[in-house]
């Protein structure tokens, strides 16, 4: 069953962590090459602080926020403006699980679960809008 608070609060624990976003970009540039590439020209501090807001805007979405940030992020991501192809969205849900199992002390293979049951129909909208 997906509860939204489960990972509201596993989110804390690990966003606390300084390190948390430099180590999930380090995970999730390290699936591809074309991941790298593109934040090769990035500014990393920006980028970090843009990872927090939007894993929220995820995790509130599933907690019955408006999906008008959802619907945002999908704008921004979409073929007309950053190209994000739908693609990388799996390997960023996978980097972003690895490094909340580095930095959440109570994260198992069922909080994994909810993680990616609570953040996949966010993630769906937005590559849809690809």
């Amino acid at each position: 069953m997906v509860d939204p608070d489960q990972v509201f609060q596993s989110y804390g624990r690990s966003c606390n962590n300084p390190s948390f976003f430099e180590d999930f970009y380090s995970t999730f540039m390290g699936k591809s090459d074309d991941i790298r590439n593109m934040f090769a020209e990035t500014d990393m501090e920006s980028q970090r602080g843009l990872l927090r807001g939007g894993i929220m805007w995820l995790v509130m979405h599933a907690r019955g926020m408006s999906d008008s940030k959802i619907r945002a992020l999908g704008e921004s991501h979409s073929r007309g403006n950053l190209n994000i192809h739908p693609s990388y969205y799996g390997y960023w849900l996978d980097a972003l699980i690895e490094t909340l199992h580095k930095h959440d002390p109570q994260f198992d293979a069922q909080l994994e679960q909810v993680w990616r049951d609570t953040l996949t129909p966010s993630i769906e909208m937005i590559k849809d809008m690809y």
